[in-house]
C-alpha cells in the first residue's frame, strides 16, 4: 500500500483504508452480536458490541497493513462456558466472514442498482472504486479467515465437521503449530511468493455471483 502513496495515488490509499477500517470493525461486531446472542456478554462488556471503529482496529495491526500488506484487528473476547448452544461456537466464529459476505453482497448490489437508477451521487468515479474496493476487501477477508489454520475464524469451524478423535487432534496440532504456520505462509507472502493467491482467485470468483 505504501506504494500508492510513492505513485501519488492518495484517493485510493484512503479508499483502501476506508474500505479496510470499515470491513473489519462489522467484521468483529459480527462476532460480538451472535456471540451475545448465543448467551455470552463477554464482548458486550469489554465494549466491542459496537460499530465504532475505536474498539475493534488495533493501530500496529493497521500499521503493519500499510508496511507490509497484511495485519489484524483486536480479536473479540468470549467465554465459551457462556455460551447456550452446543454450535455456538461455531456460529460465532463464523458470524465475521458472513458479515464480510454481508457487505460484499450490499456494496455491489447497491452500485448495481445505483448505475440501473442512474444516482449521480453513488456513480461517480469515486463513489464506484469505493463500492468495488469494499467489495473485494469484504469477498477477500472472508475467504482467508476462513482458512482453518492459526487464529483465524476457520480453525474454530473445522473440527464440527471432524470426528471426535479427529477433531481433537487437529486442536492439539493447530494449537500447536497453527500459528506458525500461519506466520510462516504471511512471510513467503510478504516475500513475493504467491501461498494465498487461491485467496484472492477464489474471491474474485465469487464476486459475479453476490450481484
Amino acid at each position: 500500500m505504501l506504494q500508492m502513496l510513492y505513485q501519488g495515488q492518495y484517493a485510493l490509499f484512503f479508499i483502501l483504508i476506508f474500505a479496510l477500517i470499515l470491513s473489519l470493525s462489522f467484521h468483529e461486531f459480527g462476532h460480538a452480536l451472535v456471540a451475545k446472542k448465543m448467551g455470552d456478554n463477554t464482548a458486550e462488556m469489554a465494549g466491542r458490541l459496537t460499530l465504532n471503529p475505536v474498539a475493534h482496529i488495533d493501530p500496529m495491526g493497521m500499521l503493519m497493513v500499510v508496511l507490509i500488506g497484511f495485519g489484524y484487528a483486536k480479536p473479540v473476547p468470549t467465554n465459551p462456558r457462556n455460551f447456550k448452544h452446543k454450535w455456538a461456537d461455531f456460529w460465532v466464529s463464523a458470524a465475521g466472514p458472513g458479515m464480510n459476505l454481508l457487505i460484499a453482497i450490499f456494496a455491489m448490489n447497491l452500485l448495481a442498482l445505483a448505475m440501473n437508477m442512474q444516482w449521480t451521487m453513488l456513480t461517480t468515479v469515486a463513489a464506484q472504486t469505493f463500492f468495488i474496493t469494499l467489495a473485494v476487501i469484504n469477498i477477500i477477508l472472508m475467504v482467508f479467515n476462513l482458512i482453518p489454520i492459526g487464529a483465524l475464524d476457520g480453525h474454530y469451524m473445522l473440527p464440527y465437521f471432524l470426528s471426535t478423535k479427529h477433531a481433537y487432534q487437529y486442536r492439539q496440532f493447530n494449537d500447536k503449530y497453527g500459528n506458525m504456520i500461519l506466520m510462516g505462509l504471511v512471510a513467503l507472502s510478504i516475500f513475493g511468493f504467491p501461498v494465498f493467491r487461491f485467496v484472492w482467485k477464489l474471491g474474485y470468483a465469487l464476486l459475479p455471483y453476490i450481484t
